[in-house]
């Protein structure tokens, strides 16, 4: 019985010792300006490292010069999974999106999705700013179609096939989803 407490606690003081490596350490996604290009950019993170932005953005279209941004949401046992998206503004608001080749269905398949679906509260990195936001589903037609067109103006070397669906997220403050 001894033993088995000496293991268990070995394992449980390795264990910690390893989350806070891994919280100082952050293990970010890879940078890279276009997120489909290697499968190195497809790797999650973990933490976020940056500078928190705490003043509300009235204009997100500072952001028509970022490639790709960082998202960090939680997993089911709540420890950060981040990710490198693209990332489109549409009349001042910012917007994340998704794409599902054919087969695929939201949330399944994209682990950050399912993570947002289960908890809205994200991290994004801006370069080197952190914005503490929540993410909202779109589902009217006219916005969507609007936030795709965007996306296909910014990024006109992407070919998504019309079988594909993309899901569209808005980025609120904390304080508007309040109001949502």
């Amino acid at each position: 019985m001894r033993t088995l407490l000496r293991v268990v606690g070995a394992i449980l003081i390795c264990s910690v010792l390893l989350l806070l490596t891994l919280r100082v350490t952050g293990f970010e996604p890879k940078e890279c300006s276009n997120a489909g290009v290697s499968w190195r950019c497809r790797v999650p993170g973990l933490w976020l490292r940056g500078d928190l932005a705490t003043n509300p953005v009235l204009d997100w279209s500072f952001t028509d010069k970022y490639q790709t941004v960082k998202v960090q949401t939680r997993d089911r046992l709540l420890f950060p999974h981040s990710i490198t998206t693209y990332c489109v503004s549409c009349s001042g608001q910012l917007y994340l999106t998704s794409v599902y080749r054919a087969g695929l269905q939201y949330p399944h398949g994209r682990r950050w999705n399912e993570n947002v679906a289960r908890d809205p509260h994200v991290r994004i990195k801006i370069g080197d700013q952190l914005f503490d936001r929540t993410l909202v589903y779109v589902t009217d037609p006219e916005e969507r179609a609007a936030v795709i067109r965007n996306k296909a103006k910014k990024y006109p070397e992407q070919i998504i096939p019309p079988t594909s669906y993309i899901n569209v997220f808005r980025v609120v403050s904390n304080d508007e989803r309040a109001s949502i």
